[in-house]
């Protein structure tokens, strides 16, 4: 396994007790991240930790560089990558201050590059089964070893953004089955996904969206409340997760790009796949004959 890697939403802008702690640039050719990385060890296990909206919340759902904060992620080693982020809930059960390791996504975004792939070098990767199980299931049991009320798997519904939803819509994704809305998963698991990274995805419920009865509308000064409770709780979480972190995986993840690049070699963009290096030079970088 390489190094351990969190990706922090709402609520979650560091990560305290770390080991040789220090904020590090990190240069990618898809741009700029969303901050500098947290590097350091966590009961020696090697962490790497991005807050996704930057110190200080300074970038919308719409406007957070997914591709820079993958592509430097895994240039950093990063092999397992959890992601920790606000939503709303669609059930009863799922109450505010819950957490939720979603095992599945219906992506309703619409203003953002979803791919490190595009005209010059065309993949297609599988997102049927969009996380890893192993490190899902190990989030679950860290969670739950804290005390905080966990479910293991739902639907995450992610929508655009920055406004909430409005009620019809609400009921609309409550209709569709999904279990939990938030506004940043997408891309992010789609360019884990290509990335070939273990990824799992804890959502820490704030509210209950706008569909529910007796909550008719979002409060930010509720969710506020509620994100810096749920804060100190993926702190915990994290903390009991490095010592979890599993050895193997059911589920493929290092292994996405395998059989992806649809691009003939001799057809390849060089400067596409220079851009590349970091996330596909697995299955791009030319193997020595020798």
């Amino acid at each position: 396994m390489g190094r351990f890697g969190i990706i922090g939403g709402s609520g979650l802008y560091d990560i305290p007790g770390l080991a040789e702690a220090a904020w590090q640039t990190v240069d990618s050719p898809w741009g700029q991240a969303s901050d500098d990385v947290l590097t350091g060890t966590l009961d020696g296990v090697p962490l790497a930790f991005l807050p996704r909206h930057g110190r200080g919340h300074i970038h919308s759902p719409t406007t957070v560089p997914y591709r820079a904060n993958i592509d430097v992620m895994k240039r950093l080693g990063v092999t397992h990558l959890v992601s920790i982020s606000a939503c709303g809930s669609f059930r009863d059960d799922m109450a505010p201050g819950d957490f939720v390791v979603v095992d599945q996504f219906i992506d309703r975004t619409f203003a953002r590059e979803k791919s490190f792939f595009g005209t010059g070098c065309v993949a297609h990767v599988s997102v049927a089964h969009p996380v890893c199980p192993d490190l899902s299931a190990a989030c679950v049991a860290a969670a739950r070893s804290v005390g905080i009320t966990t479910h293991d798997g739902g639907t995450y519904l992610a929508m655009e953004g920055p406004q909430f939803s409005s009620r019809a819509e609400s009921l609309m994704y409550r209709a569709w089955g999904c279990d939990v809305i938030g506004m940043t998963n997408m891309p992010e698991a789609k360019l884990a996904r290509e990335a070939e990274l273990h990824y799992a995805s804890v959502a820490m419920i704030t509210d209950y969206d706008s569909w529910h009865p007796d909550h008719g509308a979002v409060d930010v000064a509720d969710v506020i409340r509620t994100l810096q409770g749920n804060g100190n709780k993926a702190r915990d979480m994290v903390m009991a997760l490095a010592s979890r972190l599993p050895q193997a995986c059911a589920g493929g993840c290092g292994t996405a790009l395998s059989h992806a690049v649809m691009t003939s070699p001799d057809r390849r963009d060089p400067a596409l796949v220079a851009k590349l290096d970091a996330v596909a030079g697995r299955v791009l970088t030319p193997k020595d004959p020798t």
